[in-house]
């Protein structure tokens, strides 16, 4: 008998799936063998020596405030400024000011101006929706609070776009300064809301000036990225033509850039002012006025039929500003026509009346809870409708969740949290250097190793594991969620148009919204958490998904579907591969999300990072370590970015 000698293609080297799988399983056993070594467990109560210097800070900040140049000069200024202007937009729409018992401009006069500036700049349509609208959150009896949230959002974005489109235009019109902005925005968007709230209450103290500036900061980043894409997208041609004719580079900038990139740059007016009104409900845990303690009340005490009408003032707010700065993007400069200026004459003359008659009559100044002998206020009855239905749901199924909750714990939570967070921290890094490498290149390896070391030197690496392993459930179950209803949506015209309404509402409903139901049904617990968190993250996911289907090329569904493949073959075998930049790009905002509301989860059960963040603003001793946990939280999300974001790239280059 003859023995062939083996020809190289006969000898096949493992694929890399197989290699992660074999990973993965030595892990596991590795985790069996030395589980409960080399830990690095702290007490809640316990802090390092880290924690204990920045608690000094948190101390001479205390003490020198009143004393130190940089804050007489800098920090105090800024404080005073941005309380000034917050307080003037209070005094112009909510709150009384200039000596007067009422605001300067009442609810009448607010309605009137907002659909004034509607039909002057999206039409009439629009300016109803903006009057109706405002009027509806009169009604429910949260005017005054619903204008404290207003008066903060518009302080926060009138100082982004003063920030943030300056540095759009520089970022777009020079390389290095994008490579130097970049990363900025980069991390101030992985950052979760809560971490943004202890480093400008340890600079700002609470109040509503380190609220607007926490919002303005977290509210950044669309207003730059949205104008550097701008500048950047404008043809060369419209560049060179300018140039041609002798311009200079303010006259390109004011005559031929801007101009042609104003609707992207209204599209970042639109993300600012969505992103400043989700921050200025989270921005009450440090006295921010307005729905956001309403909402944390409502919190605090179970209350979910004032949370939900406190939530739902919100969702229609932001859905008015939505469509207003949508509205604006789309329309075109066009001449005006002869009935149009009449009009708008005609409204401006009755705007001004009844700016006059709410500065001048009790009833246009203060929203009436009346009209007549009919009372008007309908928000009692959907707090009392929305508490009486959540209260028939915890009656009726309080067995069924309770069931859900404890094996979802038992059968998924316990064993992965267990595996990360009992196994050797070694084991544990040589994991995650493992699949950084294995999923994406060297360079992806080398920022993993430095995440990991700045997670061992935080002194949290066990919290940070339990928060690993939520985040990583929630993750897993927001794709799941992503890719069926995205999937869904993208065939179906009709599950579109009533699926996408309702992502709408729960992207702008606030984190806080969340829990409050949550904690009546499920009780504070790690389930609790990473059930808001999935739904927090699910509408984004969902979003993404839907457009990456959507974006296949219809030729090649035909071409599948004409060789006789199933829907289901399409799906798995055509449509999903094809999208697989949305579904990486999907996995990476999930992360981003889910780990914003774990943190928030803090509040309600789930433990870890989030809690030493909570406890950091109530007790002065864990300012160090809450302040710590905030930057482990923001470690976690920037390990697991650049990891899906390199295994896409390897992808796209296969």
């Amino acid at each position: 008998m003859t023995v062939l000698p083996l020809s190289r293609a006969a000898v096949t080297k493992p694929g890399r799936g197989r290699i992660i799988a074999a990973v993965l399983v030595a892990f596991v056993v590795l985790a069996a063998v030395f589980r409960g070594r080399d830990t690095l467990g702290l007490v809640p109560s316990d802090t390092t020596a880290l924690h204990r210097r920045l608690n000094d800070l948190n101390h001479w900040v205390s003490s020198n405030r009143n004393e130190s140049p940089i804050f007489l000069y800098f920090f105090n200024e800024i404080r005073a400024f941005v309380d000034a202007l917050t307080t003037l937009f209070q005094n112009l729409i909510s709150q009384p000011g200039f000596g007067r018992p009422v605001p300067v401009i009442g609810w009448l006069g607010v309605v009137a101006i907002f659909a004034l500036v509607a039909l002057a700049f999206a039409g009439v349509r629009v300016a109803l929706l903006l009057a109706v609208g405002f009027v509806f959150i009169g009604m429910q009896g949260l005017w005054e609070e619903s204008m404290d949230t207003l008066a903060l959002t518009l302080s926060a974005v009138l100082l982004a776009l003063v920030i943030g489109i300056p540095l759009g235009i520089w970022a777009g019109l020079n390389d290095r300064a994008s490579a130097v902005v970049t990363p900025v925005l980069d991390f101030l968007q992985t950052m979760p809301t809560f971490v943004y709230l202890a480093p400008f209450t340890l600079l700002f103290l609470i109040g509503p000036a380190s609220a607007t500036l926490v919002t303005l900061v977290y509210a950044l980043p669309p207003a730059v990225r949205y104008t550097a894409h701008g500048i950047r997208s404008v043809p060369r041609s419209s560049v060179e033509a300018s140039e041609s004719l002798g311009s200079t580079s303010f006259q390109r900038l004011t005559g031929v850039l801007l101009p042609m990139s104003r609707r992207t740059i209204v599209l970042g007016l639109n993300q600012t002012i969505m992103a400043a009104l989700s921050m200025a409900t989270v921005a009450a845990l440090i006295d921010a006025p307005g729905l956001g303690k309403t909402i944390l009340k409502s919190l605090q005490t179970l209350d979910v039929g004032v949370s939900f009408n406190a939530g739902l003032a919100i969702v229609v707010m932001a859905i008015l500003l939505d469509r207003l700065t949508t509205a604006i993007s789309r329309s075109k400069t066009r001449r005006p026509s002869r009935l149009r200026l009449p009009v708008l004459a005609v409204s401006g003359v009755l705007t001004v009346f009844a700016v006059y008659l709410s500065r001048t009559y009790l009833w246009a100044a203060e929203f009436p809870t009346t009209l007549g002998a009919t009372d008007i206020n309908i928000g009692n009855d959907i707090a009392r409708i929305s508490g009486n239905a959540a209260e028939w749901v915890t009656l009726h199924f309080s067995d069924l969740t309770g069931q859900l909750k404890d094996s979802t714990t038992t059968l998924l939570i316990d064993p992965v949290q267990t595996l990360l967070v009992e196994s050797p921290w070694w084991l544990v890094a040589a994991l995650v250097l493992s699949l950084a490498f294995l999923l994406g290149d060297l360079r992806t390896t080398v920022i993993s190793a430095f995440c990991v070391a700045g997670l061992i030197g935080s002194g949290l690496w066990q919290d940070s594991m339990t928060t690993l392993a939520a985040t990583l459930i929630a993750t897993a179950a927001t794709m799941l969620l992503g890719v069926v209803f995205g999937v869904w949506m993208a065939r179906s015209r009709r599950a579109d148009l009533a699926i996408r309404p309702v992502l709408d509402a729960l992207q702008v409903m606030p984190p806080f919204v969340y829990l409050v139901p949550f904690l009546a049904l499920f009780a504070a617990s790690r389930f609790t958490a990473i059930l808001a968190a999935v739904l927090y993250a699910a509408p984004v996911a969902i979003k993404v998904v839907a457009d990456g289907i959507t974006a296949v090329s219809a030729t090649t569904v035909e071409a599948a579907t004409a060789s006789g493949s199933s829907a289901g073959q399409i799906i798995w075998k055509v449509q999903l591969p094809m999208a697989r930049q949305a579904l990486v790009l999907a996995a990476n905002q999930g992360i981003c999300y889910v780990l914003a509301m774990i943190v928030v989860g803090g509040l309600v059960g789930a433990g870890a990072l989030g809690y030493d963040v909570v406890a950091g603003f109530s007790q002065g001793e864990l300012f160090g370590k809450g302040l710590t946990a905030g930057f482990a939280i923001v470690i976690l999300g920037i390990l697991l970015n650049r990891i899906t974001q390199a295994a896409a790239e390897r992808r796209r280059g296969a």
